[in-house]
């Protein structure tokens, strides 16, 4: 199961603000603002803009000048575990998510954030409870974003069954989101419901913006169990034209059909 669940991004997976108990809190105005709330929302800004283009140390420099503003600013203490996983410092960023539970316990998004972390590393258990302590929180807003990180990490462990009903109930919340369907389809292919994952994978190569290199070779793999020569070949044809570099079509033209 090496390929499991490669459609995860770290824009679907990690929380960076705006979904947790913050969210609940009265709406503040300009005015509201004091010139250190300026400040570290400049910062903090910027910090995010930096970790989503993977400058990590800059994007750790500005975060400590959000702190340096405004030390218990939600979303930065949330984001400074993220930058350490990032960085690959694992102790710094185990460190930084359970400073941030300290602060604000139940805030969803660093429960999910930390969840996601454990799960990479392999700490299955305490990965499976911040994610159900992510979801049992009232004001969460986000649920199908951590059924879906919930669900990977239930893979990845070889729980594939119960992988399976977490993916369907984060399809019922968000059908419409791409990583769902493949991963749903992925592990339902593992399970060898050969149609049902065909139905869902199908769903996203149907829809142009969504369509790649990864759903197509899926939706291949699950054609040739099913034994439809004609549409193996039609996407064996799209990956070929579409993405010829792409590590699926060096598997497809090598016949490693199980990568």
């Amino acid at each position: 199961m090496k390929r499991l669940l490669i459609v995860l991004t770290a824009a679907l997976l990690c929380a960076c603000a705006g979904t947790g108990p913050a969210a609940d809190r009265e709406i503040k105005t300009d005015s509201d603002q004091t010139d250190a709330d300026r400040r570290a929302g400049i910062r903090l800004e910027l910090a995010q803009g930096y970790f989503s283009r993977g400058q990590f140390t800059t994007a750790l420099d500005e975060l400590k000048l959000a702190l340096q503003a405004k030390p218990d600013m939600r979303e930065a203490v949330n984001l400074r575990g993220l930058i350490y996983a990032a960085m690959g410092d694992t102790a710094l960023a185990e460190d930084a998510f359970r400073r941030a539970l300290v602060v604000y316990p139940n805030d969803s998004d660093t429960l999910h954030n930390y969840g996601w972390f454990m799960c990479q590393q392999q700490r299955w258990p305490t990965a499976d409870s911040l994610f159900d302590q992510a979801l049992a929180q009232p004001t969460y807003r986000a649920p199908a974003r951590t059924l879906l990180a919930k669900g990977v990490c239930e893979a990845r462990a070889g729980r594939l069954l119960v992988a399976e009903k977490t993916l369907s109930r984060a399809f019922e919340l968000d059908p419409g989101n791409p990583a769902i369907a493949v991963n749903l389809s992925e592990v339902l292919f593992r399970n060898r419901e050969l149609d049902r994952a065909r139905f869902y994978v199908k769903r996203v190569n149907a829809q142009p913006e969504q369509v790649n290199a990864q759903s197509l070779w899926l939706q291949l793999r699950i054609e040739r169990k099913l034994g439809d020569v004609a549409m193996v070949d039609d996407l064996a044809l799209q990956l070929r034209r579409k993405y010829p570099q792409a590590p699926e079509t060096q598997f497809l033209d090598a016949g490693r059909y199980d990568e």
